[in-house]
């Protein structure tokens, strides 16, 4: 880092860098988009006769662009000041929901929602970024507490927000009332924030790009195929296998540009095994939660015969629950580490999901409240403390690299919980109506094993939960053969003291 940066005084414990709250409520209203076309789907198909399988491109394309854009701020954060990467990320991001809000055909809002996911994924990194540079290790779990409530608690409450402007109208109202929010947190933003890193002159390797592009594009690309019902199964083996193999191509690329010091995305982050575990974690309880909120709306919207407005009032109260428990979360952590949050959280999410493996036509609504709010009260518990360990176990030269990957791996994550909760409910409905049963109760027990899948994945969070430390270990210190050691040419001559001052 930079000279500046690392003379930069301490934050005062208790109190949060106006910098980062200017980063969360940005983060909070971009992130929120990525979830908040789930209830419009049948409004979209009326209003714009499309399928199903086409509508529900808003949503897929929208985490296609997310992994694909991500692997590139690494590079991008580095060049530019912050003042910059924010104004271009919020200026993008506006642009896509005009032209959203606008859009005279499906392709021009598939377009628009390719452009505002382009913004949104630069968000994410320079937030955390931003956060592992200001704010001191004692204090960071209280900070990434109320982080949670951007990264995690706006997708969840992405179905709920829409369900109650879809009541008053249009789907074009979802982005017409994000327009002038997201226009004032622009200008609030740029007014108020300030620079807290130079920019370094660095190179891109456009090759690695290109593989990053095809290799997580097209696996998500892949993966949500699978969930459509034109029964074109190879073709969907075929694109997955063709990513995978992009994918090996660029890590191969990127182990051979880590000895020169200008890698895409630097692998060594997963050299430090207190960021890989969190990786793994954070990774599985994305899925679970993607996974839980596409089922929960066609269980209660086309089984149980809610409206949007219904099933948003229905799952607010776990998304809310998230959100207030956040910074409570942190400050446990701060105090007394991880082992009494993430273990706990990760048995709760198990328990729900494997919960919901009891749905039916009877099911009380209380019943599919609090289940939901288990989880959602689970996953609070779990990821701001495996946030504060992923990052807090990265040298500062690696913390760009480390959210990119982090956010990157979370879309992959999204992206198949979906395909494989869709992929596993038809294919069990269609069986079962094949063999003469019911549309309903076909429909119930597809759901029902895509659930009990969903579960049986969450119980590798346990495992991994338990083998995390309590605290964050010191990145210099770890036992991982040089991982740390800077490339040669790498430009961080100030590494020795760093602003996040580690507590010895």
């Amino acid at each position: 880092m930079s000279a500046e940066i690392s003379e930069r005084p301490a934050v005062p414990a208790g109190r949060t860098p106006t910098v980062v709250r200017l980063l969360v409520l940005a983060t909070f209203v971009v992130i929120l988009n990525e979830t908040i076309m789930i209830n419009a789907i049948p409004r979209l198909m009326e209003s714009l006769r499309i399928t199903e399988q086409a509508a529900q491109w808003v949503s897929t394309a929208f985490m296609l662009t997310m992994a694909v854009v991500i692997p590139i701020t690494g590079w991008f954060l580095q060049r530019v000041t912050t003042r910059q990467a924010y104004a271009i990320a919020m200026g993008v991001f506006l642009a896509g929901t005009v032209l959203s809000a606008v859009a005279p055909s499906f392709e021009v809002l598939l377009l628009g929602r390719v452009v505002q996911a382009a913004g949104t994924a630069v968000m994410m990194p320079l937030l955390m970024t931003t956060l592992m540079i200001v704010v001191p290790e004692h204090d960071r779990g209280r900070v990434m507490g109320n982080v949670t409530l951007a990264i995690s608690v706006a997708p969840a409450l992405g179905p709920a927000v829409s369900g109650l402007i879809l009541q008053a109208g249009s789907w074009r109202l979802l982005f017409v009332v994000v327009v002038p929010i997201a226009a004032l947190v622009t200008v609030f933003g740029l007014r108020k924030l300030d620079n807290i890193s130079d920019p370094q002159v660095s190179s891109i390797d456009w090759f690695s790009v290109g593989m990053a592009a095809l290799g997580f594009g097209g696996l998500v690309f892949g993966l949500s195929r699978f969930g459509e019902s034109d029964g074109a199964v190879g073709l969907a083996i075929g694109i997955v296998i063709a990513g995978v193999a992009a994918i090996a191509v660029f890590v191969i690329r990127q182990l051979k540009l880590q000895r020169k010091g200008a890698p895409l995305m630097d692998l060594r982050t997963l050299g430090h095994r207190t960021y890989s575990l969190s990786l793994v974690l954070m990774s599985i309880g994305f899925l679970a939660m993607l996974g839980a909120m596409i089922l929960l709306p066609l269980y209660l919207q086309n089984l149980r015969g809610l409206s949007p407005l219904q099933t948003g009032l229905l799952v607010m109260p776990g998304g809310l629950g998230m959100g207030l428990l956040g910074p409570i979360v942190g400050k446990v952590f701060d105090r007394f580490g991880s082992r009494p949050l993430v273990l706990p959280g990760s048995i709760g999410m198990v328990l729900a999901l494997g919960g919901f493996t009891q749905v039916s036509t009877t099911m009380p609504y209380w019943q599919v409240l609090g289940l939901h709010a288990l989880l959602m009260v689970s996953l609070a518990a779990t990821f701001t403390p495996v946030f504060t360990l992923g990052m807090g176990g990265l040298p500062p030269h690696l913390f760009s690299h480390g959210s990119s990957m982090l956010g990157t791996m979370q879309q992959v994550a999204a992206a198949f919980g979906t395909a494989l909760v869709v992929t596993v409910m038809s294919a069990r409905t269609s069986h079962l109506v094949a063999d003469g049963v019911a549309a309903v109760p076909a429909q119930v027990s597809g759901m029902k094993l895509a659930f009990g899948i969903t579960a049986v994945l969450a119980l590798v969070t346990i495992v991994v939960a338990a083998k995390l430390p309590p605290r964050a270990p010191d990145a210099d210190a770890q036992d991982h053969g040089g991982a740390d050691a800077d490339p040669p040419g790498d430009e961080h001559p100030d590494q020795g003291e760093p602003v996040t001052a580690k507590q010895s």
